[in-house]
């Protein structure tokens, strides 16, 4: 992967749900560009193996950010560090259900990750990068969040709270130096998908392949995007000078307009 230099070379970078998923992919990618990566989770084994897998210097710090509590023990932790990107990666995909069938447990569950994680993330980390004049913050939204997805309903409404928040955020914090942006992946093929597949099947009565091949039909290149390429994306975005309070799709042309 080619480097580049002025936008990551040197800089640290934290991302959260660091330790699987997109958000392993995130992080390799990162420590690949030449960017020093603080990698955040629940489970530190997870983040033990994936730091194993970066390059060059990483970090391994534990937090739960839908808990204000966990996220302010975390700032503390890594006071010492100068944080210019943060990754807000961290989500939950929530039940398989109609509306009518969610419970306000479940409900409250994905937002407080999805979304309230995403918050105090920001909260806890911005006023160091405002203090300095610069950064730049990538939050992980969905397509999901600007299109139906049936049975959904709590992912697809976390998503697009995520991208009004980053739009906000963006016209707020943009002036002092911070970018803020958003990346909405497409279906992304991994573990999570293959859950979601699985638990799609048992509510329709359909086979998993199916239920796969009825999602990846709606996408132009008929098929998901990959880890790898989510993460190549992260350091794309982090190249485009001038890109403030947008939201990029990487949807293998599920949103084509």
């Amino acid at each position: 992967m080619a480097r580049l230099p002025d936008a990551i070379t040197g800089r640290t970078a934290l991302v959260t749900g660091a330790g699987n998923g997109l958000g392993r992919s995130i992080s390799i990618a990162l420590a690949e560009a030449g960017c020093r990566v603080i990698l955040v989770g629940r489970i530190r084994k997870k983040l033990e193996t994936v730091a194993a897998e970066c390059r060059g210097e990483s970090r391994i710090a534990t937090c739960d950010v839908a808990s204000p509590a966990s996220v302010d023990a975390l700032r503390e932790e890594l006071a010492d560090e100068e944080i210019s990107i943060l990754v807000n990666n961290a989500g939950v995909s929530g039940p398989v259900a109609d509306l009518v069938d969610v419970t306000p447990e479940d409900w409250d569950d994905v937002f407080a990750t999805n979304v309230r994680g995403t918050y105090l993330m920001c909260r806890a980390l911005l006023p160091a990068m405002i203090e300095r004049g610069t950064g730049d913050v990538i939050n992980l939204a969905s397509v999901s969040g600007k299109r139906p997805l049936a049975r959904r309903t709590p992912y697809a409404a976390s998503k697009m709270a995520v991208i009004g928040l980053t739009a906000t955020l963006a016209w707020e914090v943009g002036p002092l130096g911070v970018s803020v942006n958003s990346l909405s992946p497409g279906p992304v093929d991994g573990e999570r998908m293959t859950r979601n597949f699985t638990r799609d099947a048992m509510v329709t009565g359909t086979t998993y392949d199916q239920a796969k091949d009825a999602f990846v039909s709606r996408a132009a290149l008929h098929r998901m995007v990959t880890e790898q390429e989510v993460g190549r994306a992260v350091i794309g975005m982090l190249g485009m000078q001038g890109l403030c309070g947008a939201d990029i799709d990487l949807s293998a042309g599920m949103i084509a307009r």
